[in-house]
């Protein structure tokens, strides 16, 4: 078990990098290229040090996945757990521009069959690589709409917890949770302008009511985006205690 001061103090160094003026992220996993049907796709192996106590399926936000998640697989490396970011736009696709990235989302929204497609291919390439079971899925912003979706469906085998940071909370017309479903992790930012509390209310009815283990941690001042280290949005609080609420998962699911 890693201990939880261990885990602070991770968290601190990151982010005293991350948010240092000569940071560079070197990768101390590498990246992994699988195929999904005619298509390529690029994703990123971090392994634990010696015998892992489960993995984490991490899916990336509306950028694509870049250094962000790979220094969050690293982290989670780094605290005793096999990591593998998954990508579900293709090899070489990063959309730069913000029409493109909406471009990039809104054909995965409007494609839920894609959507877990390539969600369930990349935890089938995690596992091929080695990656320990039972696996936690969490993801970031529309990573975090795609950890719901696969939550819903109940596709996935051996899953021991869902976590959407800052996440897309709606659930499609005609889609449900099962009681069934692994616990659920929703970290929020009070101050979230894209995800309203109203939205978050109306999720916790939903699992409320079909009878799924959640919890919801709300922060106070958090806008949408608070975890991403060095942009704007970035709020340290809120992502140190949403990190350590998601270490406690990760302590009681592994």
């Amino acid at each position: 078990m890693i201990h939880p001061l261990h885990a602070t103090l991770t968290l601190a160094a990151t982010l005293g990098l991350a948010t240092g003026s000569a940071f560079a992220f070197e990768p101390a996993g590498q990246d992994v290229t699988y195929d999904v049907g005619n298509e390529a796709f690029a994703g990123y192996l971090a392994t634990a040090e010696g015998e892992a106590r489960g993995s984490v399926l991490v899916i990336h936000d509306w950028d694509g996945l870049d250094d962000y998640e790979r220094q969050r697989a690293d982290m989670l490396a780094e605290q005793g757990y096999d990591a593998f970011a998954i990508d579900l736009y293709g090899q070489g696709n990063r959309p730069a521009e913000t029409t493109a990235k909406k471009a990039e989302t809104a054909r995965l929204y409007e494609d839920r069959e894609r959507m877990r497609r390539l969600t369930l291919a990349g935890l089938a390439e995690a596992r091929q690589q080695g990656a320990a079971r039972p696996t936690v899925v969490m993801g970031y912003c529309f990573g975090g709409a795609v950890v719901l979706e696969l939550a819903r469906s109940g596709a996935a085998d051996d899953v021991a917890g869902y976590a959407t940071f800052h996440g897309s909370l709606a659930t499609p017309e005609g889609q449900s949770y099962s009681g069934d479903t692994a616990p659920i992790l929703i970290a929020h930012g009070g101050a979230d302008q894209s995800i309203s509390l109203g939205d978050v209310a109306s999720l916790g009815k939903k699992l409320e009511a079909a009878g799924v283990t959640y919890e919801i941690q709300i922060y106070s001042g958090a806008p949408h985006a608070f975890t991403v280290f060095g942009s704007d949005r970035y709020q340290q609080r809120a992502d140190e205690k949403s990190w350590s609420a998601f270490q406690g998962m990760l302590n009681e699911v592994l």
